[in-house]
């Protein structure tokens, strides 16, 4: 996949920060030695972590150069280290890794979690955020419109541009017989947005992404109209004009016993 775009994704910061400030509120630490922001993206969410714990106990990761750099002129203080959260391994057993609106791009979860549970410190907390949209209007238009010629033999298969998460309580299953306490919970936002073209210029960060991204420069325009016109009729006006975008979040904290 291209290079993240973090100048677009910060367009809806406000709205993408407000998970990972509550995800956050729900970490029983009081204080951390060494928490990690996995996938912190341009720094939004490490900078929370940062008022929490303070700078020299933060440790930024990510696998974009584009948003590492951007988080490293948000926070210099903080440092920021590029890996894979595939394959990422502390130096020290964390107190906290926090991961969120990330572990959602990594395959094989039911090994991902149980694997950076094991990592942490004792008393240690695994924090984890992720969007659960697949089956919302926004992602099903991006399939569907995927689906249609001239664009269905640009994309392979739809399905496989996004690694599946799994039920809620898969996760809570996953981690229970080695945690001392598991919560997990959904919560669903309802974002008002300005218009459809809103809509698109939101999800163009992340989710439609890699759609768009398959599709050959000519067929991109075409793709995007077809998109847009769904989304608007998806998301209806409501009474002020704007419109009310869904958006499902799954979150999970499990605590290592002391």
């Amino acid at each position: 996949m291209a290079e993240w775009n973090p100048a677009l994704y910060r367009r809806f910061e406000d709205e993408r920060t407000r998970p990972a400030r509550e995800l956050l509120a729900w970490v029983p630490l009081e204080t951390a030695r060494f928490a990690v922001d996995l996938g912190c993206g341009p720094g939004n969410s490490t900078e929370l972590l940062v008022g929490r714990f303070g700078a020299p106990a933060v440790v930024g990761v990510d696998n974009s150069p584009a948003m590492l750099d951007s988080a490293r002129q948000r926070l210099p203080s903080v440092r920021f280290d590029a890996a894979d959260i595939a394959a990422w391994v502390p130096d020290t057993p964390p107190d906290l890794i926090y991961a969120n609106a990330a572990l959602q791009w990594v395959p094989g979860h039911e090994e991902l979690i149980p694997r950076l549970f094991a990592l942490l410190a004792p008393g240690g907390v695994l924090a984890v955020q992720m969007p659960d949209n697949r089956d919302e209007p926004s992602h099903r238009a991006m399939r569907e419109v995927a689906a249609l010629p001239p664009y269905a033999d640009a994309m392979d298969d739809v399905h496989a541009l996004r690694s599946s998460i799994l039920p809620l309580a898969a996760y809570y299953d996953l981690l229970a017989p080695a945690a001392a306490v598991v919560d997990v919970w959904h919560t669903v936002y309802q974002h008002p947005m300005a218009s459809p073209e809103a809509i698109v210029e939101w999800v163009s960060a992340t989710g439609l992404k890699p759609f768009v991204e398959r599709l050959p420069e000519a067929l991109r325009p075409g793709y995007l109209a077809a998109y847009t016109d769904r989304i608007a009729a998806h998301y209806p006006l409501r009474a002020d004009g704007r419109r009310l975008l869904a958006f499902p979040r799954m979150f999970i904290v499990a605590r290592r016993a002391p």
